[in-house]
């Protein structure tokens, strides 16, 4: 199997506090490194969204994240969904799955490449 570009989905938290975001961020990372030791490429969107945010300003959240994560879901091969309950996470594997990815609900289900 050759690699696969893996998004790595789930809560992060827009009404959490800051340091259950932090937690958040935390396990969507150790699973992206996971991703990565079966030799696939992970991807998380809050990640790529949080830098540009940071410079724009709280003000543009919701005109980046959302947006930016729903456009790298779109070049993604798979998602790995963890955690709870989480619309954003939920649409990313939604848009996956409709184009005909691979919908993972846990780190067994990741094949090695």
């Amino acid at each position: 199997m050759t690699a696969l570009w893996v998004m790595v989905a789930g809560p992060y938290g827009t009404r959490a506090t800051p340091e259950q975001r932090a937690e958040n961020l935390k396990l969507m990372n150790a699973a992206a490194l996971e991703v990565w030791k079966k030799g696939h490429v992970p991807v998380i969107g809050v990640n790529n969204a949080l830098p540009i945010i940071e410079i724009a300003g709280d003000d543009h959240y919701e005109t980046v994240m959302m947006p930016l994560s729903l456009a790298l879901a779109e070049r993604c091969d798979a998602v790995l969904r963890i955690g709870g309950t989480s619309s954003g996470a939920d649409k990313e594997a939604a848009l996956i799955r409709a184009r005909g990815g691979r919908v993972f609900s846990s780190l067994d289900e990741v094949p090695h490449a």
